[in-house]
This record gives C-alpha cells, structure tokens and sequence, in this order.
C-alpha cells in the first residue's frame, strides 16, 4: 500500500519513511513546496497532511491533484513518529 505524508519536518523524512516500511507502506515524504508537486503525488491509497508545517497553498495544490474517491485523506495537526505510527495503525488492512 502507499502513502504520501505531506509536512512535517525536514530532519525527520528518514524517520517517517522508516516507520512507514516497518507497517508495510510504501511512502513518498513532501516537507516543502515543489514545482509540479501535484503530478508528483500520484494516486495513493492514504495521504497524511501534518497541517502543523504546511502552507494552505500546499494543501491546495495536493488535494487537487488527488481523486479523494480512491485516496483517504488523513488531517493531523502533530507531526511527530507517534502521530504517524498511530495513523498507520489505524488504516493499516
């Protein structure tokens, strides 16, 4: 299954792609904005947005570029490996 994590802090993307292959996840990590960000998405089954570290604008841009009938769209204001270990846990088959 994959995810996309959207936010967060930079130091942690390692962190959070470690977390996300010890749940089986295939992850793809978005800390800052990029051009052609919502091509990059691609059509996950989860995307997690840390709202604690990203813009509106960057929210926008993801969330159009995704078809919400296929990808769940998880909102947390924390992004910390707990956070994302328990969000994992809970939408984990």
């Amino acid at each position: 299954m994959s995810v996309v994590i959207v936010g967060g802090h930079d130091r942690m993307v390692r962190q959070y792609k470690e977390i996300c292959e010890d749940h089986q996840w295939k992850a793809k990590v978005f800390t800052q904005m990029r051009t052609g960000l919502d091509k990059q998405i691609g059509c996950p089954d989860l995307l997690i947005l840390f709202t604690s570290t990203v813009s509106h604008k960057m929210i926008r841009s993801v969330l159009d570029g995704i078809d919400e009938a296929r990808t769940s769209v998880v909102r947390c204001h924390t992004s910390s490996k707990s956070a994302l270990t328990e969000i994992l846990e809970n939408h984990s088959v």
